[in-house]
């Protein structure tokens, strides 16, 4: 089985989407900032990451930043998720290492047509 990350700041989103990832047979850990979702990478590298753009402690962009330059950091496959559809954060996302990303509010729909290649 596949294990995923979802490191977000919102106990709600990381609620629903460990329920609908749970359903598609991932392993699923959950974060609540980029601090604590390095810590998890460090023990133990998930296959897929579901990564919030906008959190306390360390960003997702700083998250990214940070685990790309660790060894096997480059592993992971990484969801971005943002709020608003800004191409400005959407490129800088992608130039880190973000392999895709999506738009918050997200519905299961979409969460496992960008999860399910991964399956």
């Amino acid at each position: 089985m596949k294990s995923c990350l979802i490191v977000d700041d919102s106990s709600v989103i990381r609620k629903v989407a460990r329920r609908i990832l749970e359903d598609m047979d991932f392993i699923v850990d959950e974060a609540e900032d980029g601090q604590e979702a390095y810590e998890k990478c460090a023990q133990e590298m998930p296959d897929v990451i579901l990564l919030d753009w906008q959190m306390p402690i360390m960003s997702g962009l700083e998250f990214l930043k940070t685990l790309r330059g660790y060894n096997g950091g480059d592993k992971p496959k990484i969801v971005y998720c943002l709020a608003e559809r800004d191409i400005g954060h959407i490129a800088m996302a992608r130039k880190a290492g973000a392999n895709d990303h999506m738009l918050k509010p997200f519905d299961q729909q979409m969460l496992e047509s960008k999860f399910q290649p991964f399956v």
